[in-house]
């Protein structure tokens, strides 16, 4: 299979692109592996006719949107975002009018039409900048993770409203499973993404982005870490990182929509 996928590859002048979250199959065979700042920068780089996008739909969407003239291929049109779903074109509109005179930071995990109404785009690689990039007494809404936004409202001291939507994985994550797991592995670094609840945020030694996770654990003394984030995203780990010990903040850390 892995070599018919190459010489495929070679006949449509194709590139794959995976997600961290991507199973380790997928990952093995992908050109690249990123987080969502990373692939939309391979996305809009790439000299490749056709890119093939292993992750889900508003990923793929915004491969498209970046480099319009590609043809872009998502794999199972229904691996999508539940966030994503939280809040409409419409809803958002409906927000920005009860907020005049606020600009409107979005998640790239979000639609092409909320997009299209916001004044600025931002992943978790680089939202804290993308803040900081605004004048400092604009007010913001921010949309539409709310764990996201609490996390950059409170490194930044900004005047942020946030919708009131989340991950379901992320946010499934409690506080009291964090320190069961830092009470098993004592000297384990607790490293999280800024898309759990506070109450883990504040547990945390270091709060990243997937790609953030990544250079902190391969440029840290530590040894064994507790890990904050969806499982498909250990295999990348392991691989870098193959003399570390790592272990999931809790037992069942999985993104379906990443997995079909």
């Amino acid at each position: 299979m892995a070599a018919l996928i190459k010489q495929q590859k070679r006949d449509l002048n194709a590139i794959i692109l995976a997600h961290f979250y991507q199973p380790p199959e997928i990952q093995d065979i992908a050109d690249f592996v990123g987080d969502s700042l990373q692939l939309a920068i391979q996305a809009a780089e790439t000299d490749a006719d056709v890119i093939v996008f292993c992750g889900v739909h508003f990923m793929a969407e915004s491969a498209k949107i970046l480099n319009p003239g590609k043809t872009v291929l998502l794999p199972v049109l229904q691996a999508g975002c539940p966030m994503a779903d939280m809040v409409t074109a419409e809803k958002l509109r409906e927000w920005k009018k009860e907020h005049p005179g606020y600009a409107v930071v979005t998640y790239v995990n979000s639609s092409a039409e909320v997009k299209a109404e916001s004044d600025i785009c931002c992943t978790s690689s680089n939202a804290l900048n993308v803040v900081r990039s605004l004048p400092p007494d604009q007010p913001i809404l921010f949309v539409p993770d709310r764990n996201l936004g609490s996390w950059i409202k409170n490194e930044t001291g900004r005047d942020m409203e946030m919708w009131p939507g989340y991950c379901p994985i992320h946010d499934q994550l409690t506080a009291q499973e964090v320190k069961e797991q830092m009470q098993r592995y004592p000297e384990a670094v607790v490293v999280v993404h800024p898309e759990v609840p506070p109450e883990v945020a504040e547990l945390a030694d270091a709060i990243r982005s997937t790609a953030g996770i990544l250079k902190y654990v391969q440029e840290s003394p530590a040894r064994e870490f507790i890990i904050g984030t969806e499982e498909g995203f250990f295999h990348t780990l392991q691989k870098h990182c193959p003399d570390k010990v790592f272990h999931l903040a809790r037992t069942e850390f999985l993104c379906e929509d990443m997995k079909k």
